[in-house]
């Protein structure tokens, strides 16, 4: 199949807000070519094993805030139906990350106008004037060079707006880093979660695990098997060796805490460890500074902007770099002393996904323009798929009226996925 090198839209990444850019672009009738390092898309649903989607509804009554493709997805994984209005829970999970994988596949191949390229690593731009003139591409056929009208950075570390030029900040100190997995043949018993953590505790104090979370422990995806949310791992994701090292000690902690639960706790004593998400989770790394920064006190205020085109309602959610234990409900946050503030629910303006300086990029997703606590509520899973979907819209938009994505106005973007029943959430 030959690949086009000029398309009008080319979305880097396909996570949460990468493919959901690129359907969304796509669906308007955009060329658009997804380039995603994996094998399969869906971020760190798939490539983590995280499978909530946290950010689809308010916490309060588990009201529906995102109504786009995100909802789509959870539809067709049976988890709701069409014309519901609210969810089970305000972060609904996946039962199957294969299958999920597998329904991304088939929704990407049945859009006519796009063509998805995996194993394939954004490895640099180039830029005339204020424009990116190429995406350069490694993958399978060599240095590949692609010139997009429109680019869409959805790489989580906004890689393409920082080798652009675009202004982006990071902060002294990430939120760690988090390597989930599964053990299998495991027997609940009434004290099973206490008995594990007071295992962990021990390790940490004796030196055997350097940090830890919870562990957050469930029953997920059979009665028998352990899904965990335990791994803490301090490093710099932007930095080769140290993102090297972070992954061989997740494994390394995961794998300790499966021998000492196997040898030390009731239930355990005939598990299996399943698996790790072939990548660690990344939270944070670098931040757009973009036309608009969105702030923690946006969100306290739940201020309204006219150019909305997305809806966060997850809290402030700053995750420590050192080890929190405590009852079953361990609640992740813990840094800047706004620990756990949950907001109704806020807009986040289109302008929020433009840089400055780059008149052909947007940013949907982790990296889009925010401060550091106000990035850690919109960063999450469904919300990042609604800018996502922002972002494939207006790419599609400035290519039907021949102008730059910085040159729409973000109201006409937003009366657009009103249209198609994906715009920011109404009340």
């Amino acid at each position: 199949m030959a690949i086009d090198f000029t398309p009008d839209v080319m979305v880097c990444g396909a996570g949460c807000a990468g493919v959901v850019a690129a359907l969304a672009a796509a669906r308007r009738g955009a060329k658009t070519v997804l380039v995603e390092r994996a094998g399969f898309a869906g971020g760190i649903i798939t490539t983590v094993g995280l499978p909530f989607f946290d950010g689809i509804a308010r916490k309060v009554d588990r009201k529906i805030v995102y109504r786009g493709i995100g909802l789509e997805f959870l539809i067709k994984m049976g988890v709701c139906k069409p014309g519901d209005d609210t969810v089970y829970a305000h972060n609904p999970v996946i039962r199957s990350i294969e299958r999920f994988k597998i329904l991304l596949d088939e929704m990407v191949s049945s859009e006519p106008t796009l063509q998805v390229l995996f194993h394939s690593f954004v490895a640099g731009v180039t830029t005339k004037g204020d424009r990116i003139d190429e995406v350069i591409v490694a993958n399978k056929g060599g240095l590949q060079r692609f010139r997009p009208k429109t680019v869409i950075d959805c790489t989580g570390d906004a890689d393409v707006a920082a080798w652009a030029g675009a202004p982006c900040e990071t902060s002294p100190e990430y939120m760690p880093l988090t390597l989930h997995f599964r053990i299998g043949n495991v027997t609940n018993t009434p004290d099973l979660r206490q008995k594990a953590r007071d295992v962990v505790v021990a390790a940490h104090k004796e030196g055997k695990l350097k940090n830890y979370y919870g562990p957050g422990m469930s029953f997920m995806f059979a009665n028998d098997e352990l899904y965990f949310h335990a791994i803490r791992v301090k490093a710099d994701p932007l930095d080769p060796a140290d993102l090297t090292r972070a992954e061989m000690q997740g494994r390394r902690d995961a794998w300790t805490m499966y021998e000492l639960w196997k040898e030390n706790v009731p239930g355990f004593e005939n598990s299996y460890y399943i698996t790790s998400g072939p990548y660690i989770g990344i939270r944070e790394s670098r931040r757009l500074q973009g036309q608009y920064v969105l702030t923690e006190a946006d969100i306290k205020e739940e201020k309204k902007f006219p150019d909305a085109v997305a809806t966060g309602t997850w809290y402030l959610d700053l995750h420590p770099n050192y080890a929190t234990t405590g009852s079953a409900n361990v609640k992740p946050g813990g840094l800047g002393g706004l620990d756990g503030y949950q907001p109704d629910h806020y807009d986040i303006p289109y302008r929020s996904l433009l840089p400055k300086k780059i008149s052909n990029l947007i940013v949907a997703g982790r990296c889009h323009s925010a401060t550091r606590l106000a990035q850690s509520s919109s960063r999450v899973n469904a919300t990042a798929m609604a800018m996502g979907e922002a972002a494939g819209t207006a790419a599609a938009m400035a290519r039907e009226v021949k102008k730059s994505a910085q040159e729409l106005d973000g109201r006409k973007v937003r009366e657009a996925l009103d249209q198609i029943h994906a715009g920011p959430f109404n009340g």
